[in-house]
């Protein structure tokens, strides 16, 4: 490997398109010419595919991953007066939602592994609450058997927000089939992607499904025929198009994101990185490859220097975000979460590194720590 100074982007979204562009434009080009270019066979179609990906009856499209959210909230019909349970260290759109529905977001912290402790979550139930939002960070899987556990006891639903973990799986079973519905985002920077914002939503529940496709389409039932009052959060037939091409190359994605990252845990394991792991029954699909480190800032500035884009996610977290000062909470109430918060960092995975590019991110750490 040249020794020579690199320029490693965290992503590389123009390289995946070049990857792709023999096969993606002729679709997108077929839906062009259609004119139907909102809902219609490519989104019903998209939909049939994610629902056999992900093991469940039914995937609900919708224009972003907070809209997903937002939807299995409301479906769930929870409002004022209700509490759902989720953790401070996630992007902000998984309390967002809650906050809008009119109920109290609680929030209960994680364990190293940066996910929601179930001991936690054990101890922040009272009887408003009306739902768990498990968030399954970076590609990992939150202790779904611990959760689910919990939630059956107290008979409350488990929400997945697997914004990040698309094809993250425990044993058989992949997320967005572990609990009661699974919230998941197609964003650009997401290892299903769309080129614009989009998301969906996974159900066995037939009759929620059905009343989320009338909700995403201002209530219609059909054409004449309104019976929910209800905004506009569909999935445009482009996106669709693009994403039915990306859903074929999303398992070849992640086995390429988990070579690199098995590259990475080989090369930083005697370093004083505190690196990811997984459980024995875990498949982790790696949105993202995060480390900590006790001098993360100096660490992500040696990187930065060097020609190596990283990032924090998330380096504020929900509770002592500013819009969240009515809610009570106060610095030092969560220690885990706020301890990583000034420890995390991600380093570039995605399926476009050369194994010298993973080599010289890891030299530059090595050298960093001698």
């Amino acid at each position: 490997m040249s020794a020579e100074r690199r320029t490693i982007p965290f992503v590389a979204l123009g390289k995946q398109f070049e990857s792709e562009r023999t096969e993606l434009m002729p679709r997108i080009e077929a839906v062009l010419a259609s004119g139907v270019w909102i809902l219609g066979p490519e989104v019903e179609a998209l939909e049939d595919e994610l629902a056999i990906y992900c093991g469940t009856k039914h995937a609900v499209t919708l224009s972003s991953g907070t809209e997903a959210l937002n939807f299995a909230i409301e479906i769930m019909g929870i409002g004022k007066g209700d509490e759902v349970i989720t953790p401070p260290n996630s992007f902000v759109s998984s309390t967002s939602c809650i906050v809008r529905a009119g109920a109290t977001p609680v929030f209960a912290d994680v364990r190293n592994d940066e996910l929601i402790d179930p001991a936690a979550v054990e101890a922040a139930i009272t009887p408003r609450t009306k739902a768990i939002m498990a968030v399954h960070l970076r590609g990992a899987v939150c202790n779904m058997t611990a959760l689910s556990h919990i939630a059956a006891k107290h008979g409350i639903p488990l929400i997945e927000d697997a914004a990040q973990a698309i094809g993250s799986a425990l044993g058989h079973v992949r997320t967005g089939a572990l609990g009661d519905m699974g919230c998941f985002s197609a964003h650009p920077l997401k290892l299903l992607n769309g080129s614009g914002d989009c998301g969906f939503v996974t159900t066995n529940d037939s009759n929620a499904a059905a009343k989320m496709k009338r909700m995403r389409n201002v209530g219609l039932a059909d054409r004449d025929t309104v019976t929910e009052w209800a905004s506009v959060a569909r999935l445009d037939a482009l996106q669709a198009a693009i994403l039915r091409v990306r859903l074929k190359r999303l398992d070849g994605v992640i086995a390429v994101r988990r070579r690199n990252a098995m590259q990475y845990l080989d090369g930083l394991k005697a370093t004083a990185l505190r690196l990811p792991h997984t459980r024995p029954n875990e498949f982790h699909s790696y949105n993202t490859f995060t480390v900590q480190s006790d001098n993360r800032d100096e660490l992500q500035k040696m990187l930065i220097d060097s020609g190596v884009d990283t990032k924090i996610h998330y380096p504020i977290p929900l509770h002592l975000q500013p819009v969240a000062s009515r809610l009570g909470y106060r610095k030092g109430q969560f220690p885990v979460t706020e301890r990583l918060a000034r420890t995390i960092l991600s380093l570039p995975v995605h399926q476009f590194l050369t194994n010298d590019d993973i080599d010289y991110v890891v030299d530059r750490i090595r050298s960093f720590f001698r």
